[in-house]
This record gives C-alpha cells, sequence and structure tokens, in this order.
C-alpha cells in the first residue's frame, strides 16, 4: 500500500472519538452499562455495514459512493464533520454526568458504521 485511502483515515479518525464516548459515559453515565454500550457499538456497526447494502438494493436506491472523492476535495471537509460531532457527543456525559447515554451511543455507532461502509467501498473500488 504506497498510501492511506482518506476514507480509511476518516474512519480511523472517527474510531477514536466513540472510544471516548463509550468511556465517557461508562465513567459518567449510569454505572454498570459499559458492557452494554461496548456491545452498542459492535452490533450496531456490523448491523449497518452488513445489513445497509442490502437494505439499498431491496429498496432499489442506487448505492452512495464513498465519503471523500478525489475529485471534489471539498468532501473532506464535510466528512471531517462526522467525527467533529461525535466529539461532541462524547463532551454531553462530562457536562451532564448520571443520565443514561445508550441512545447517544447508537448514533455515532451509525455514524462511524457510515465511514467504515465508505471505507470499503473506496478500497474496493481500487
Amino acid at each position: 500500500m504506497k498510501r492511506l485511502d482518506p476514507n480509511l483515515l476518516l474512519a480511523l479518525s472517527t474510531a477514536f472519538p466513540l472510544a471516548l464516548l463509550v468511556a465517557t459515559a461508562a465513567l459518567f453515565g449510569v454505572p454498570g452499562t459499559w458492557i452494554r454500550n461496548l456491545l452498542i457499538v459492535v452490533l450496531c456497526t456490523g448491523g449497518f455495514v452488513l445489513l445497509n447494502p442490502v437494505l439499498l438494493k431491496a429498496m432499489k436506491i442506487t448505492p452512495r459512493p464513498p465519503l471523500i472523492h478525489p475529485d471534489a476535495p471539498g468532501t473532506a471537509v464535510w466528512a471531517g464533520l462526522f467525527p467533529l460531532m461525535i466529539i461532541v457527543a462524547a463532551a454531553v456525559p462530562v457536562f451532564w454526568p448520571g443520565h443514561d447515554y445508550g441512545l447517544l451511543v447508537v448514533i455515532a455507532s451509525v455514524w462511524f458504521a457510515a465511514t467504515v461502509e465508505s471505507a470499503i467501498k473506496a478500497i474496493r473500488a481500487r
């Protein structure tokens, strides 16, 4: 591999804020939910990546291209909002502790899954 694909870098840079979100939800959220939050991440991400192509085909929707295109440099800036929004979501349990943040973890997992799906599409397109 001569260079890393920008979509793969986006997926990696989204994974770290997702891990931060799970950590802050475990530390500042309801006690004992860290295992559930990890399962949410794995199931939602895996489910989205595996079932989204099947659903798009069943609904006869044309598959979306990867999030970052070399022909359109502005897509990298817009795709950078995925990690930024998950970092903002990771700050929520710090400022409002004591709540259950399972829904926030689900939303962030779907955002992460969108970047993983984009990386898979970009790698397959080579």
